[in-house]
């Protein structure tokens, strides 16, 4: 029995959809996953992706919600896609962290289905909100008179985005199971094993699973920029056939923050193809030649290194955002400023404190001192030696 299940068959997990056959054909394996190496690197490097993608997509979820009117149809696509991108940062690498830790399942039947369920969730919503980011960049430069309505066409794509999300990830509640094994020794895993009567029906789930991941998303967001780009050079080319001035000063009538936010999309796209087509196509060639895992012709480490490739994509998506909105990078650095500041105050706070403490401990003192002393007896000079550290506890003690 190989691995960790198909675990991740659902989520585009290659070396798990791969280990996850109860057997190949014409026989039958066991091997037992351990704690490797690679998997302790592997470990180590989704906790840094976990802090940095929680730092980064939190910081912009505040940013996006402040006091700030302009453009919200794009502020709820941000929004959106920050959420999509915590729901992995807070399912998904935890998850995969915790799994490679244990090897095993131990977290009984019915975590099994939930887990599975919710990390399919949240991969299927990061690939269609940026669907929906396309759309919409779409229909802001091919339809410029329409932006009033843009905002309730987000609203009412990111519902579809969202139901799409959980209605595809239903069935992993009823593929996934615990499933144990006391030959060669007790082993208990979450996987699919049982669930497909034949190799070509798991195939067949898996790609469906392959295909709105990832081959639609990319289909429709690359018929969005194709025609986004047309639609540019051909306004491009009668701005400058034209001999008018004012026309090309315009830049085809495209607003220049209209432009930027293109840009981001198309940067935001390219980072999401890029870091999840080399995991992907890794995944297709487990699915369809499942026995190049028992002929050890891919390292182990390869798919550790393409996944979190995959995985550092919820990271880039805020830092791109950063990069391109200056209200972000603004409200990031009135905050900086301000802890500077109350970090200056705390300590010009504290400084004054110790200065007014002492100050106030010498003037009530003193005074205390030179009024009492005509009242106390002479004492030999030898009296406090010893047995008195200050002077006032002399006094008192006189």
């Amino acid at each position: 029995w190989k691995g960790r299940g198909s675990g991740q068959s659902g989520v585009g997990g290659a070396e798990d959809i791969g280990r996850a056959n109860t057997s190949l054909p014409n026989e039958e394996v066991f091997l037992l996953p351990t704690f490797s190496t690679a998997a302790k690197v592997r470990v180590a490097i989704t906790f840094v992706l976990f802090l940095s993608s929680a730092c980064f997509n939190i910081a912009v979820l505040w940013t996006v919600t402040q006091k700030y009117r302009k453009r919200p149809h794009i502020r709820i696509l941000i929004v959106n896609l920050a959420a999509a991108d915590l729901l992995v940062t807070f399912v998904v690498m935890p998850l995969d962290a915790a799994w490679n830790i244990t090897v095993q399942w131990y977290a009984g039947d019915l975590a099994c289905r939930a887990l599975m369920f919710l990390k399919l969730v949240a991969m299927y919503a990061s690939a269609f909100i940026t669907v929906v980011i396309s759309l919409d960049r779409q229909a802001a430069i091919l339809h410029p008179l329409s932006v009033g309505d843009a905002k309730k066409k987000n609203k009412a794509m990111l519902c579809v985005a969202w139901a799409l999300s959980v209605l595809l990830a239903l069935p992993q509640m009823f593929v996934f199971h615990a499933v144990s094994r006391s030959q060669p020794i007790y082993f208990i895993q979450c996987a699919t094993v049982g669930s497909f009567q034949a190799h070509w029906q798991e195939t067949l789930y898996n790609m469906f699973t392959f295909s709105c991941l990832f081959l639609l998303p990319l289909l429709i967001m690359v018929l969005c920029y194709s025609r986004i780009l047309i639609d540019i050079s051909g306004k491009m080319k009668r701005v400058f056939s034209s001999k008018e001035v004012h026309l090309r000063r315009s830049y085809n009538n495209i607003p220049r923050a209209r432009m930027r936010t293109l840009k981001m999309s198309i940067v935001i796209v390219l980072t999401f193809v890029l870091c999840w087509t080399p995991y992907y196509l890794l995944g297709l060639w487990y699915w369809f030649s499942p026995e190049m895992l028992s002929r050890k012709k891919v390292p182990p480490s390869l798919s550790h290194i393409l996944f979190l490739f995959g995985l550092f994509n919820a990271c880039l998506d805020p830092l791109i955002y950063g990069l391109f909105t200056m209200h972000f990078r603004r409200e990031i650095g009135r905050v900086c400023r301000c802890t500077h500041r109350r970090k200056e105050q705390a300590s010009t706070l504290i400084g004054s404190f110790r200065t007014s403490t002492t100050a106030d401990s010498l003037v009530v003192t003193a005074p205390r001192i030179q009024d009492t002393w005509a009242h106390i007896p002479v004492l030999p000079p030898t009296s406090c030696v010893g047995s008195c550290s200050s002077l006032s506890f002399c006094v008192q003690q006189g």
